[in-house]
């Protein structure tokens, strides 16, 4: 007689990953299903996934998804939720997506505090075009586009995206996490969750930044790339909650 203690979600479809070898973004997918599951709202959950290395996530979450153009997922997402209230939406982006050509749209949307959840990836690198400098990409980081490392006086300084949004008054909650080891995967599921009951108790806008790997774009094993990202991207971007909804932050 066997017990089944682990399973695939119900909002993830029983398809395989088109995803590199070593790349998180399976990782995270399973997480928001489960969390999807665990909350009781797959039947009204709707995502929102633009351009991108997860604009094929219609295939994988088995829920309603919307694909945007290129950085207007946080319109779209704020379309859905205005016109249909009682959903929970939540958007899927990459750093390229979110704070490149779409930062006027996310930071707008958490200006006006819409009430949605944001999945914001960022592994420091364009993935699916073939490895450009990115906005997220750290100083001397090598890209196809900074073959000799990223330089701030030719490219500027890297966007630290929850120390940006943290000030900003129609967002409540603003984290940053990880998926680099068990622990930190455990970390990033609590944050998804948290991220989608600030939406059902209308608190306002979350964002999540889920820090990944980029194996091979970085051109590294996946082994390689987890302590990479472990001793490089979190030494730039601290883990930690950056804002917790104001009721929460009366009982600290």
């Amino acid at each position: 007689m066997y017990k089944k203690v682990f399973a695939r979600p119900k909002a993830l479809e029983d398809v395989p990953f088109h995803f590199c070898p070593g790349c998180t973004h399976g990782i995270i997918h399973r997480l928001i299903a489960e969390v999807i599951e665990e909350l009781n709202v797959f039947e009204q959950t709707i995502g929102v996934c633009p351009v991108g290395c997860a604009v094929f996530a219609y295939n994988y979450f088995a829920c309603d998804i919307f694909q945007a153009a290129h950085g207007r997922a946080p319109a779209v997402a704020t379309g859905i939720k205005r016109a249909l209230p009682d959903r929970v939406v939540f958007t899927y982006q990459g750093d390229g997506d979110l704070a490149a050509i779409g930062m006027g749209e996310i930071v707008h949307a958490a200006a006006r505090g819409e009430k949605i959840s944001v999945f914001f990836i960022n592994n420091s690198v364009y993935g699916m075009t073939g490895g450009q400098m990115a906005p997220t990409t750290l100083p001397g980081q090598v890209t196809t586009t900074t073959p000799y490392g990223r330089d701030r006086e030719i490219n500027g300084n890297p966007v630290r995206v929850c120390e940006m949004f943290s000030v900003i008054d129609g967002a409540a909650y603003v984290a940053r996490v990880s998926v680099h080891n068990p622990a930190n995967i455990i970390k990033t599921k609590k944050a998804i969750k948290k991220a989608f009951q600030v939406q059902l108790s209308g608190l306002g806008f979350a964002l999540v930044e889920i820090l990944s790997a980029c194996p091979t774009n970085w051109g590294l094993s996946p082994a390689e790339a987890l302590n990479w990202l472990a001793e490089n991207l979190i030494a730039y971007y601290p883990l930690g909650d950056f804002k917790i909804p104001k009721e929460e932050a009366k009982n600290v």
